[in-house]
């Protein structure tokens, strides 16, 4: 009889990886297609690749729907989701702690009070999304300034000065909610706050996703160097880990996506906790494995919600709540599931 051929072992990681790509691909080729105006999927391929497929040329009302509505929408939502999952996932790392989000350091929150502010002025667009981006940065630079103290524990005076200055610029933007007009501005705070892709555009992309995508993919390049930041100081400098500079890098990066999402379509909670969790669940702790399971696995979360709260009910749901509505049960069962030791 002739001998058996060589067994061809085939990893976890290497049957999961390409099912994620596949369903991202899938899901966003429906996102694309559903809504009001339906579109078939092999009208919105011929919209997409007019060249490749000349028999599924859609007519031009599919077509721009498609291409100057949806797809923005879409691209926003896989960026945005992947990018608060990387920042959510880094910051877990870098801090030793699970419940740690994108917002630790109260970029969102600082992000939150420089959009209501300039919704208060009556900027633009443009406008809003320059001044959310400011303050992110401006809160983060504030933390890490407040956290140099000599002596003390440094991640600990992090997270602590981040927990501080989130509340400081959160009572900032309650006192914004209180002097707007409630007939015309203060709706549209409130709004804003609960989290929309609806204004999702070519013009804002082009200035907000740049951000995006550089911030995700700092952090994904070092996804190896994390593993040695979830050991404490002493022992990751012995290891030859440059601790301080590899730590804000990771930070500078986090919170450029944060701040740049946050620009973009509001406050979105429960992507940076819940996402990472999951991926720890299915890939194991290493960061190596998670960071680019976070990322596919964070785009794909929000983009499936993104859709729901557009197709759901004639009018938007906004996309916080929807988070909320999914996260909390989500990470209640992997608690139980895990009992919170690889989480």
């Amino acid at each position: 009889m002739p001998e058996a051929g060589p067994r061809v072992r085939v990893s976890r990681a290497g049957i999961l990886f390409p099912a994620l790509i596949a369903s991202l691909l899938l899901l966003s080729l429906f996102a694309l297609g559903a809504g009001e105006y339906p579109v078939a999927p092999g009208a919105v391929l011929g919209a997409l690749f007019p060249g490749a497929f000349p028999a599924l040329i859609p007519d031009e009302t599919a077509e721009t729907v498609v291409t100057a509505v949806r797809l923005p929408r879409v691209l926003l939502a896989v960026f945005a989701g992947s990018g608060l999952a990387a920042a959510g996932a880094a910051f877990q790392a870098i801090f030793r702690n699970p419940l740690a989000t994108p917002d630790t350091l109260g970029v969102a929150t600082g992000s939150s009070f420089g959009a209501v502010l300039a919704i208060l002025f009556g900027a633009g667009a443009a406008g809003i999304q320059a001044s959310a981006l400011l303050f992110g940065l401006a809160a983060v630079a504030l933390v890490w300034g407040v956290s140099r103290v000599p002596g003390s524990n440094r991640v600990l005076m992090i997270i602590l000065s981040g927990l501080v200055v989130g509340a400081f610029f959160s009572s900032l933007v309650a006192l914004v909610k209180f002097a707007a007009d409630p007939q015309d501005i203060l709706p549209s705070i409130t709004f804003w706050l609960m989290g929309s892709l609806a204004g999702a555009s070519s013009g804002m992309l082009a200035a907000g996703l740049p951000l995006v995508a550089i911030g995700t993919a700092v952090l994904f390049l070092y996804r190896w160097k994390l593993d040695l930041l979830s050991l404490p100081d002493e022992e990751a400098a012995s290891l030859g880990a440059a601790v301080l500079r590899i730590r804000g890098t990771v930070i500078l990066a986090s919170t450029l996506v944060t701040a740049a999402v946050v620009s973009l379509c509001g406050l979105v909670g429960w992507v940076g906790l819940l996402v990472p969790h999951a991926a720890r669940m299915a890939f194991g702790s290493s960061n190596r494995a998670v960071m680019p399971a976070s990322i596919l696995l964070g785009a794909i979360f929000l983009l499936a919600v993104d859709t729901a709260s557009r197709c759901l009910s004639a009018s938007e749901i906004p996309i916080s709540i929807l988070t909320s509505v999914v996260g909390a049960p989500a990470f209640i069962f992997l608690l139980r599931r895990t009992g919170g030791v690889r989480a």
